[in-house]
């Protein structure tokens, strides 16, 4: 026990800090203990260390129809602003819109640690007339980031690969619906095997906390009716306290997260806080009362982005890459199956023309030739 509080200590200290706390430790163990002390207790202080030198990377994607807050969503959810250069189309343009994938990355630090933060938001999604296979940029872009990391781990220098893999997909579902639509259904099955998906509630301060309550198990029987398979989170382990069991209990059944996102900052009961004011009242973003942005906050920030992320890494990536490895491999198969008359010949061939060389070996008393013509023969079998 006094061991791990002492371990404890050493995160975030420096090397030099670090050997400073082992000797620390040394010197004031008792003498018995000090001779069977060895020092990997410092271990989980080498690993924060190293991490946070080299900084994090999380590739965020955002995916539903205009006008369901997706950009407001992401600024509250980050404290920044990504869209400040976006472009809003007129109707004209939105007849004849496709689905564009644009990128934006920023660096954050908070506290020393530094995030990579990149936001892959899909403008056009759901927009046009004629939505059939509205899904295929979206679906196409996560192969392709799939592709480039397999590429980039299969190359030479794989010292400072960068990870531009998906991590997580949010999907906003419009309120206005009454459940998922076919467009929701199509895109989340396209895409369900490649990414982590959350679903949200778009929009939720448009309807009124029954409605919330309806509507919510609503979505989550037509997901599972519908074979959609969204992100679950990891079970507890028995040894967790309750508090966050009753947290991870909450987050489950707040699936799809009804969510209200706000940049403005409003006053209320001599209180500056982020919501919307309307003639009835204030709605307030950051009030687990009104809404489930806190919640979405904490499980997208705070308790599952390294869970988000591993579940990337050892599930969608690996069904990526066992499929990439077994498509070579039967390419590989199906080579040897179109050629083997080929090389059967071939062998054929060779075995001839060494039979009638070795005959006129035979036929020829001279040493010189027979040197010559025993050394193109080991030439041709080799």
């Amino acid at each position: 026990m006094w061991d791990s509080l002492m371990a404890a200590r050493c995160v975030g200290l420096g090397l030099c800090d670090q050997r400073l706390m082992v000797m620390m430790i040394s010197s004031s163990l008792p003498q018995d203990q000090e001779k069977e002390y060895v020092g990997f207790a410092t271990l989980p202080s080498q690993v924060h260390r190293k991490s946070v030198k080299k900084g994090f990377d999380f590739t965020l994607l955002v995916a539903g129809e205009s006008g369901l807050g997706k950009s407001t969503l992401v600024n509250s959810l980050f404290l920044t602003d990504l869209y400040n250069d976006k472009k809003f189309l007129n109707s004209e343009e939105r007849i004849t819109q496709t689905v564009e994938i644009t990128k934006h990355t920023v660096e954050i630090e908070e506290k020393g640690v530094r995030l990579r933060l990149t936001i892959v938001d899909t403008p056009g999604f759901g927009d046009a007339v004629n939505n059939k296979e509205c899904w295929r940029p979206v679906a196409d872009y996560v192969d392709q980031q799939f592709e480039q990391y397999f590429r980039d781990e299969s190359g030479l220098n794989r010292r400072n690969i960068l990870d531009n893999r998906v991590h997580c997909c949010l999907y906003f579902i419009s309120p206005f619906g009454h459940g998922l639509r076919p467009m929701d259904v199509e895109f989340m099955r396209a895409v369900h095997d490649k990414v982590n998906i959350v679903p949200i509630l778009a929009k939720a301060d448009t309807l009124t906390p029954a409605e919330v309550r309806k509507m919510k198990p609503k979505i989550r029987q037509e997901i599972e009716s519908f074979g959609i398979k969204i992100y679950q989170f990891p079970d507890c382990d028995s040894d967790e306290d309750e508090e966050f069991k009753q947290q991870d209990k909450e987050l489950k059944e707040s699936i799809p997260f009804a969510v209200i996102g706000s940049n403005t900052v409003v006053e209320a009961k001599g209180r500056r806080i982020r919501g919307r004011l309307y003639p009835w009242g204030i709605v307030e973003v950051e009030n687990p009362a009104h809404c489930d942005f806190v919640k979405l906050r904490n499980m997208l920030i705070r308790t599952h982005m390294q869970d988000l992320k591993d579940v990337t890494r050892d599930t969608h990536y690996e069904n990526y890459r066992a499929q990439c490895i077994q498509s070579m491999t039967r390419m590989v198969s199906l080579h040897f199956k179109v050629y083997p008359v080929k090389h059967f010949e071939m062998s054929r061939i060779r075995d001839k023309v060494l039979y009638q060389m070795q005959g006129l070996l035979l036929s020829l008393p001279h040493p010189i030739m027979n040197h010559m013509i025993l050394s193109f023969i080991s030439k041709v079998e080799r």
